[in-house]
Parts: structure tokens; C-alpha cells; sequence
């Protein structure tokens, strides 16, 4: 977010006092960087994945593009500049950037929390109300432009105020507000409550809810062959997400807190130490923007693949023939084929998973999805012959 620091301390200060060694400004710039570099790659890895693969275009991935979205566009337009100013206490980008500046990282985190939080809507009722219609694409289209319209009419007042400050011997961005001893306060309480409080006690119930209902027992209305199999991938996304959302709750933690405790006790500005404090809250909230494509590939199967595929250039990466089937198309064969062939890659995973355990290890997965094609292929050809005689 925005640094949203006391004005009449800043304005009181002529000189700059936020200068530091050599040394230390070299410290945190590659931590920033590194944020920056992962942030960015790691996410745009995540939505060329999601775009580029048909069975990718799900409820669920929708909401995570747009997670990825907010993420990689926060870090490229924000990380850095956030960490200069932090730094160096002088504005060197005008009052336009500026007024960017303190108004999309709001934006931002707005977006990226609420398509979390749609999420857990969206596996709560898939998980507990699973013969209620599900959303329609245009259906989730609509959940994601009144995110991003709520988003900007809450950070709409900080583009409002924010201006630039031209003092003898540097140059402030800050927002300007009507009240500045009262208001800046009460606007970060409102945005804490709103993108932050809020949302994951919506999150921490659903999933509660949904865990109880996963690991305490069955799902209602499903008696399916499959049961078993389902039931561990719905488990699986279920704590991906959890993962997700603690990952973020603990990142922005100690911003919010800071914010709070220097609100209430506007000496702590004073401090020797509290630009140190801030470069590394400001560190831990930004890094919050790099976990995700971390935690997607080390918990999901289809979303490693994708990465793998982007990585074979690495010599120790290696993408097999299972890989590769699981970013193809539900249905191995269109048409008429075969029963055989019709089965989806979920089934065939599930049979070769209980073949696994039961026999030969990861091999006999393989080698039973390898058999289906060889079968899908043969049936193909007798189909052919039969239909030119």
C-alpha cells in the first residue's frame, strides 16, 4: 500500500533524514528485487497456464488469474518505488505517478483478497450445495468487475488527496488529507476492517465449514465409484487455498499493525530505528505477491506441469508423458471412439493412483495412462478401416 507516513513529521524535517549507508541501501535493494523478479515471472507463468490450456479455464483459475493479475501488476508498478521512497524519503517520479502511486496498491489488494474470498465461496458451495448451479463464465466475468469497481472506489480518495510536496531539499508524495490529524487514521481502520478483517473471517468460516465437512465425512449427494479419488482432489484444492490465504493474512499482518500502533502513538515516527521497522514490514507485505506461483506448483499436479514445460530448457528439469497429458484437453479422443476413450484424465489418474498404491508405485500410473492412449489410438484405426470399407 501506499507510504502513508505522518505528514507533520515529514514537513517538520527539512533535511532528509531517511539517508542510509551504502551498504544497507544495497541489502534491501536486492531483498526488493528478488520480490520483484519472482513476483512478476512466477505470476505471468500462471496466467499464460490458465489462458493457454483449455481444461485450465475453470471457476476456480479464473478467480486465481485474477489473483495473479493484481499480484504481478502491484509488483511491477509498486515494489520498487515503494522501496526507494521508503529509503531515500524523496519523491523522484511527479505528482501524477504519485497519485498512482498511493492509489492502486489499495486497488490491488483489494482485488487479490476478494478472488480469494470468492474462492472460498465457490468451494463452499461446490463442496456442500453441489446440486446448486455453479457460476457461469460471464457469471464469474461479473464477480471480478465488481471487485475491481468496489476496489477503486475504496482507494479512490487516496488518488483524490494524494499530491507532491516540493520542500528545500527533497520532495514529498503524500495524501493531503482535509483532516490530516484524524483522518489518515480513521482511513487505514476502514481499510484494514474492509480488505483485511473482513474478508478472512468470511474465509476462515467457509473453510472451516468445508474442512469439517472434507476430513469429518462424506460429501453430501455423492455416492459415486470415484468417491475416494474425488474426494482427495477436493482436498487438495481446499488446502492449496488454505495455504494461499494464511500465506497472505501473515504477510500483511505487520503492516497493518504498524499502521495502528504509529496511529495511536504518533511519537514511535520519531524513533531511530522505525524507517528500518518499516522497510521490513513493507518487505513482508510486498513479498506477499511472490508465494502464490510457488505454492500452485509445489501443490498442484496440472499447474506443475505448466511450469515444468516453461522450465525444460533447465538441464534438471524434466517434463514426462504424464506431465504433458495433464494440461491436454479432459477428453483423450473427441467423437465416437470408444467408451475407453471418453474417459477424462481425472478418472485415469484415479485408476492408476489405486493400481499404485496397490501394486508397482508411480510407475504402473504411468504406464496405465500410456496404455489408455495406446488403446484410444487402436480403436481410432479400426474405426477408420471399418469406415472406408
Amino acid at each position: 500500500m501506499a507510504s502513508e507516513r505522518d505528514e507533520s513529521n515529514t514537513t517538520r524535517n527539512l533535511t532528509n533524514q531517511f539517508v542510509q549507508p551504502a551498504w544497507r541501501i544495497a541489502l534491501w535493494s536486492v531483498a526488493y528485487i528478488t520480490v520483484l523478479a519472482v513476483a512478476v515471472f512466477g505470476n505471468l507463468i500462471v496466467i499464460w497456464v490458465i489462458l493457454a490450456h483449455k481444461r485450465m479455464r475453470t471457476v476456480t483459475n479464473y478467480f486465481l488469474l485474477n489473483l495473479a493479475f493484481s499480484d504481478v501488476s502491484m509488483a511491477a508498478f509498486n515494489t520498487l518505488i515503494n522501496f526507494i521512497y521508503a529509503a531515500h524519503g524523496e519523491w523522484y517520479f511527479g505528482e501524477v505517478y504519485c497519485r498512482f502511486h498511493n492509489f492502486f496498491p489499495v486497488t490491488a489488494v483489494f482485488a487479490s483478497i476478494y478472488s480469494m474470498t470468492a474462492i472460498a465461496i465457490d468451494r463452499y458451495m461446490a463442496i456442500i450445495h453441489p446440486l446448486k448451479p455453479r457460476l457461469s463464465a460471464k457469471a464469474t466475468t461479473g464477480v471480478i468487475v465488481c471487485i475491481w469497481s468496489l476496489a477503486v472506489v475504496l482507494a479512490f480518495p487516496l488518488c483524490y488527496f494524494s499530491t507532491t510536496r516540493t520542500l528545500p531539499r527533497r520532495t514529498l508524495c503524500y495524501v493531503a488529507w482535509p483532516r490530516m490529524a484524524d483522518d489518515p487514521f480513521m482511513y487505514h481502520i476502514i481499510v484494514t476492517v474492509l480488505v483485511y478483517v473482513l474478508p478472512l473471517v468470511v474465509m476462515g468460516i467457509t473453510y472451516t465449514i468445508v474442512g469439517v465437512t472434507l476430513w469429518g465425512g462424506k460429501i453430501p449427494g455423492d455416492s459415486s465409484d470415484n468417491y475416494h479419488g474425488q474426494l482427495r482432489a477436493k482436498r487438495k484444492v481446499v488446502k492449496m487455498m488454505i495455504i494461499v490465504v494464511v500465506t497472505f493474512a501473515l504477510c500483511w499482518l505487520p503492516y497493518h499493525v504498524y499502521f495502528i500502533v504509529t496511529g495511536l502513538n504518533k511519537r514511535l515516527s520519531k524513533w531511530k530505528y522505525i524507517q528500518q521497522v518499516y522497510l521490513s514490514v513493507l518487505w513482508l507485505a510486498m513479498s506477499s505477491t511472490m508465494y502464490n506461483p510457488i505454492i500452485y506448483c509445489c501443490l498442484n499436479s496440472r499447474f506443475r506441469a505448466g511450469f515444468k514445460r516453461v522450465f525444460r530448457w533447465c538441464p534438471f528439469v524434466q517434463v514426462s508423458s504424464y506431465d504433458e497429458l495433464e494440461l491436454r484437453n479432459t477428453r483423450l479422443r473427441p467423437g465416437r471412439q470408444s467408451s475407453m476413450c471418453t474417459l477424462s484424465r481425472v478418472d485415469t489418474s484415479i485408476l492408476s493412483k489405486d493400481k499404485s498404491t496397490r501394486s508397482h508405485g508411480h510407475r504402473s500410473r504411468l504406464h496405465s495412462d500410456n496404455l489408455v492412449i495406446v488403446i484410444c489410438t487402436f480403436m481410432g484405426t479400426l474405426q477408420k478401416g471399418t469406415a472406408k470399407s
